[in-house]
C-alpha cells in the first residue's frame, strides 16, 4: 500500500515512521527546513525511540520526505497528521489542519482514501466532504483519531488496545482494516461524527477523572485521609479497574484534555444542551494548577525576594516539550512575582523565548538547590529519585513541595525538611528519622 502521511510534528513523525515498517510511505510537510532535518534522521521533538524508527525507514528506502504538495498524488491513503494547534485558552486552531488538508485534495487520485487522525471537532469530516462535493473531486474520507501519549507514542501506535475507525462505507471499511492490519485486528467501526465524538469524550473523560481525584485529594487533606491510599482503594474496585486515570496532582495541562473539554463544551452550548459537569471539570482543574503556589505563599508569606528552585520543566517525563507545562507556567509567574527561580531539567537546554528573562534555566540540581528557600518538583522524572536528604542541606530552608509526590519516600519524617504533596493531610516533616 502507498501511504502519504501530511503535516510531521509528533502524531506525523510518529504515523509515518511506524507505517514505514511495513508499506512505502512519503511524508509531507509544506516546511521545507523541517524536511530537511528529517530527510537527515532528525525529528523535530524528542520522543524515545523515535529517531532511530525513521533512520531505519530512511535506509530501508520505505520512508521519503517532500515538501512539495503533489507528494501524496501516486497514494493510494493520504494519512492527515498535523498537531492542531492550541492557544493559551486551550482553543484549537482546525483552520490550520483544514486549510493544509484541502490544499492537498485537487493533487490526489480519484477515490484517494483520506484518513484524517488530527484532533479536530465534531463534523471536521463532514465539512470536508461537503468541501470535496463542491470542488467536483471524488475523494473519500475516513476518521481515526489518534490516542498517543508523549514517551511512549512508538509503541502506543504499533500496539493499540484497539482502533476507532470512522467510515461511510463498506469498501472504506476494507481499506481500513487493511492499513491497521499489522497494528491491530480490533477495530471499533462507527460513523465519522461518532469517532469524532468519541476522541472528545475520552479526553473529557479522563479530564474528569484527574479532575475528581483532585477533588478527594483536597478532602483528604482535611480530614486526615491519604489520597494516595483512596487511589489504591478505587483502582482495586473492578467497575473503576487498575489503568485507572485517578492520580492526584497539581492538574492536567498540555493543552490536550482541555482542548476536547472546550470543544465538547462549544457543541453542547450550539446545541443548547447542558455541560455544567464540563465546566466544572475547567474551573477545578484551573484551581488546582495553583496548588503549589498556594503552597509557597502560605508557608513564605511574601513570595518576593525568595528563592525558588524547579526540578524538571517539560510537559511530562520522557520528553523535551514545554508546550503549556505547568512548570514553565509556574516557574515565569512566580519569577512575575519577585522571586528568584532556577530550574533544572535533563532535557531542557534553552528556554522558550516568551519566558526569557523571568527565570533562570541551570546545569544541575545542585545549582539550582544552593540557597533556596522551596524547591517545586514540577516533572517527576526517574533520576530526581536519586536524591537524599543529604542533597537539600545546601538550601536556606528545606521546605519542598512535591505535588505527585515523587519524593515521598526519600523525605518522609525527615529532620527539618518540610514536605508538601498533594491529597497528604499535613507534611511529611516530624523529626522521626535523623537526616542523612
Amino acid at each position: 500500500m502507498r501511504i502519504a502521511v501530511s503535516g510531521l510534528w509528533h502524531l506525523g513523525c510518529v504515523t509515518a515512521a511506524c507505517l514505514a515498517e511495513h508499506d512505502d510511505v512519503i511524508a509531507y510537510d509544506p516546511d521545507r527546513e523541517l524536511i530537511a532535518r528529517l530527510s537527515a534522521g532528525v525529528p523535530p521533538i524528542d520522543e524515545p525511540g523515535l529517531a532511530q524508527l525513521l533512520n531505519a525507514g530512511i535506509a530501508s528506502g520505505r520512508l521519503r520526505f517532500s515538501s512539495q504538495p503533489d507528494a501524496a498524488a501516486a497514494a493510494d491513503v493520504v494519512w492527515i497528521a498535523y498537531d492542531t494547534p492550541v492557544d493559551a485558552a486551550d482553543k484549537a486552531d482546525v483552520e490550520y489542519v483544514f486549510d493544509n488538508t484541502v490544499a492537498l485534495l485537487p493533487s490526489l487520485q480519484p477515490g484517494t482514501l483520506v484518513v484524517v487522525s488530527s484532533q479536530v471537532p465534531v463534523g471536521f469530516t463532514a465539512r470536508l466532504e461537503e468541501h470535496t462535493r463542491r470542488a467536483g473531486l471524488r475523494v473519500d474520507f475516513a476518521y481515526l483519531p489518534e490516542n498517543l501519549r508523549l514517551g511512549q507514542a512508538l509503541d502506543v501506535f504499533r500496539n493499540p488496545d484497539r482502533a476507532v475507525a470512522g467510515v461511510r462505507s463498506e469498501g472504506d471499511k476494507s481499506r481500513i482494516a487493511a492499513l491497521m492490519r499489522p497494528f491491530t485486528q480490533n477495530v471499533v467501526w462507527m460513523s465519522p461524527e461518532s469517532a469524532e465524538m468519541t476522541k472528545h469524550a475520552l479526553n473529557g473523560f479522563l479530564a474528569t477523572s484527574v479532575t475528581f481525584i483532585n477533588e478527594i485529594a483536597g478532602i483528604c487533606e482535611v480530614t486526615g485521609a491519604d489520597v494516595k491510599d483512596v487511589e489504591r482503594g478505587l483502582r482495586s474496585d473492578r467497575r473503576i479497574g487498575p489503568l485507572a486515570y485517578l492520580t492526584a496532582g497539581d492538574g492536567f495541562a498540555g493543552g490536550t484534555l482541555a482542548r476536547d473539554v472546550h470543544a465538547l463544551i462549544t457543541a453542547a452550548m450550539s446545541g443548547h444542551t447542558s455541560h455544567a459537569v464540563l465546566d466544572g471539570v475547567l474551573a477545578t482543574n484551573q484551581l488546582q494548577q495553583r496548588w503549589a503556589e498556594r503552597i509557597l505563599e502560605r508557608e513564605l508569606v511574601e513570595l518576593a525576594g525568595t528563592r525558588i528552585a524547579i526540578l524538571g520543566l517539560t510537559y511530562k517525563p520522557g520528553t523535551d516539550t514545554l508546550r503549556r507545562s505547568s512548570a514553565v507556567e509556574l516557574a515565569a509567574r512566580l519569577g512575575v512575582r519577585g522571586a528568584a527561580v532556577r530550574a533544572f531539567d535533563p532535557a531542557v537546554r534553552a528556554l522558550p523565548p516568551d519566558v526569557v528573562g523571568s527565570f533562570d534555566l541551570t546545569d544541575s540540581i545542585h545549582d539550582a538547590l544552593q540557597d533556596a528557600d522551596a524547591v517545586v518538583v514540577g516533572t517527576p522524572w526517574p533520576q530526581f529519585q536519586d536524591l537524599r536528604p543529604k542533597d537539600f542541606r545546601t538550601m536556606r530552608r528545606r521546605l519542598v513541595i512535591d505535588p505527585k509526590r515523587h519524593l515521598e519516600a526519600q523525605l518522609r519524617g525527615i529532620r527539618n525538611v518540610r514536605y508538601f504533596g498533594v491529597g497528604l493531610a499535613e507534611d511529611r516533616s516530624s523529626a522521626t528519622h535523623e537526616e542523612a
